[in-house]
This record gives structure tokens, sequence and C-alpha cells, in this order.
């Protein structure tokens, strides 16, 4: 099998090595490590071997003057052998326990190697709600920045002990393209149990690896796979889609494995190099777009659609067929066409409870009828992002 993303054409070979300075060059940098990549083959205990020598790259990074955010994966798995486990626990409770037991284990290991080059780090804890309420996003990056300003090495790590549905949230790497817009750094590292995407299985013959990512058109004939670990949560799939992320928020994203990392960081060609995206939007849009979770749908009649996407207007009650969901005025919804596909994404302006008698009536006459506060957009364009 081929595919465009492993032909390596001069403009392509160009574009990557471009890449490649750009991320050797970068100030600021978010490197994301997986569960596979820091404990042992039968994924019941931390590798403090794998964990140093990740270490030993990242200090390298800070101590040249350069800043790394760390975004850890583990904490459940660390906690499986302490918990007397013999794999990753598949119920909630049992993964909250284990990561309670194995963040502090975690943690403690990071300390000790980082130690070992005269560097501090602070735990940074997230939850779903952190990137997901406007209020939660401001306050982390205004943390991190700081820990950054004093020469703190954050890690990062999604709150498992109290995470409920959001404790998969991609293995952490959904999270990692989100820190990267929060920090604004200037590459995203993925660090997996495979050297870098293929075009095919890589265990099976014939399969390629794919060096460059310029579009997702780039994509096209590659056949991504899940996790191939028994300890992970993620996989290829979350990995490309968190290159989509960060690439939106202008930074590349390179894929590899914790072998290869520093030849990776130094320039060579190495693991799979994502391109951002050729046009980006505002930070507000991408926090709309990437880190809030829909709490509802609104459903558009066609020239609503076309009136939100192609002009970019103001989301009134006239347009509005249906609302599913409950949810308060101030929260994300999804914005659908009649055939439920999801066009944009904005923050309403009225709850789930208020916009059934409102639909399809103008504001005009909503005023008129229900006093002039009710004169307003259903979402307002400076709080949608089309999709």
């Amino acid at each position: 099998m081929t595919t465009r993303g492993a032909e390596r054409g001069p403009a392509t070979s160009d574009a990557a090595a471009g890449l490649r300075d750009s991320l050797r060059g970068a100030g600021r940098l978010v490197v994301k490590v997986g569960s596979s990549s820091l404990t042992s083959a039968d994924g019941g205990a931390l590798d403090v071997d794998a964990l140093g020598a990740l270490v030993d790259v990242l200090a390298a990074r800070r101590l040249a003057g350069d800043q790394v955010v760390l975004v850890s994966s583990g904490a459940i798995a660390a906690g499986i052998g302490p918990l007397g486990l013999t794999h990753r626990p598949t119920d909630l409770a049992t993964q909250q326990a284990a990561a309670s037991v194995g963040q502090g284990a975690l943690v403690a290991a990071y300390q000790a190697a980082f130690a070992r080059h005269g560097l501090s780090v602070g735990q940074v804890l997230l939850t779903a709600d952190d990137t997901t309420r406007r209020r939660h996003w401001t306050n982390a990056r205004r943390t991190l920045e700081r820990l950054l300003d004093l020469g703190i090495v954050p890690i990062v790590n999604e709150n498992d002990t109290v995470a409920t549905h959001e404790i998969r949230f991609g293995d952490n790497d959904r999270l990692a393209a989100l820190v990267v817009d929060l920090v604004g750094a200037g590459g995203l590292v993925l660090l997996t149990d495979v050297d870098a995407l293929y075009d095919g299985p890589p265990s099976q013959g014939g399969s390629r690896r794919v060096p460059y990512v310029g579009t997702s058109e780039d994509l096209d004939a590659v056949t991504i796979g899940g996790t191939g670990s028994s300890v992970g949560s993620g996989g290829m799939v979350t990995k490309v889609e968190a290159a989509g992320i960060a690439g939106t928020a202008g930074a590349p994203t390179l894929l590899t494995r914790l072998a290869d990392l520093a030849g990776a960081l130094a320039g060579e060609d190495r693991g799979t190099l994502f391109a951002p995206a050729a046009a980006t939007t505002g930070s507000r849009k991408r926090w709309l777009a990437h880190a809030t979770t829909a709490r509802g749908r609104l459903v558009l009649d066609d020239g609503a659609v076309r009136a939100v996407t192609e002009r970019r207007t103001s989301l009134l009650p006239a347009g509005v067929t249906d609302v599913v969901g409950t949810f308060a005025a101030g929260d994300p919804v999804d914005v659908c066409a009649p055939d439920g596909r999801v066009v944009a994404r904005g923050l309403v302006t009225y709850s789930s409870g208020e916009l059934p008698r409102m639909l399809g009536r103008s504001t005009k006459d909503l005023a008129r009828d229900l006093g002039p506060g009710y004169e307003r957009e259903v979402v307002h364009r400076d709080d949608l992002v089309v999709l």
C-alpha cells in the first residue's frame, strides 16, 4: 500500500526539514508520553529506567533554555502493581483507586529524576471541566504560565481520581493538544510505543512509515488502528486527532517513540511530522471548537444553516426548529443542520427550558410578547465557531 504521506518529493522533503528545524528551535514544547512508554512489558509496574531516559532528554532541552510542559499518562498503570492487580482495571471505581495510588508514585519518580538535573517539577491535574469552562481554562493557563516563568517543569495529567466518563480522554492525547493552545507552545511531541505513523499496521509486511503529513488529504490512504497496549487507553486515531487540534493553533506535531526522541528533537528524520493548519482561528474560537463539550443541540432550518456557515451571522430564534438536551444559558451547544450534521458550536444565551416557546419567531415578536430582554440572539456570532 502506498500513500501520498509516504512519498518523498522535493517539496515534501523541504517542508518536513523546515518543520524539523522549527521544532528544534521552538522555545516552548508540550511533550505527551503514554502509559505504554512508562510501564513494564506486562503493564504491572512503572519502568523507572524508561522514565529516567525521558527525563534526561527533556532536562537537556530545559537546561538549554527552552521551556517544556510534560503531559504524562501512567497514573493508573503505576497503581496496578501496588493494588495487586494483574491488568488495567475496566470499572471506574477501581480505575480511580489505581489513579489515587499511582499518581503519587508517578510524580515522585519524576521529581527524583528531574532533581538529578537540578530541576523541579510541579503537578497540574486537570479534568474536562478545566478545559470546557472558560474561567477554569484561564485559571489553568495562568498557573502553567507562572510555573514556566519560575523555571518549573509542569507535569500535567488528567485528574483520573475524580474523573468520570472523561477518564477515557484519549490517553491524554487530546488534553496535550489543548495544553499546546493553553500555553502557546511552538510544537507538540506525542510519544507512543511505535516509532511513527505507518500507512498500514506496522506489523504487516509492506507497511511504510509516513514521514510527513502536510494536509488531511495525506491521510486518505492510511489505515489508522487503535491502541496496541494493554495499559494505555488511546490509539493512533486519538494521536492524529490531537495533531489536528494542535495544528489549528499553528503548532506542528511530532509523533515518535521514546527511543527516537533525542534524535528527532535534534532535527533527525525520525517519526512522523504533522504540519500545522494553513489558516488558524482566534484562541477563543479554537477553545469553542476543541476544548468544549456540547451540553445540547440546536437544529436549524436550511436558511439558518447558510446564514451561520456562509455569512457567519449570529443565530436567531427564527432559524431554530428543535432543541435537544438540557442546558443552561452560557453552556456550549452543537448547532446542527436538518439532517443532524453538526455545523457549528456556540455558547447559547438561553436555557433549554426557555427556547421551545421561541422557535421560529422573530426577535421583534419575542420582545413584544415577552419583553425587551428577549430581543437578542440565541448564539452571538462572537460566541460561535463553524466546524
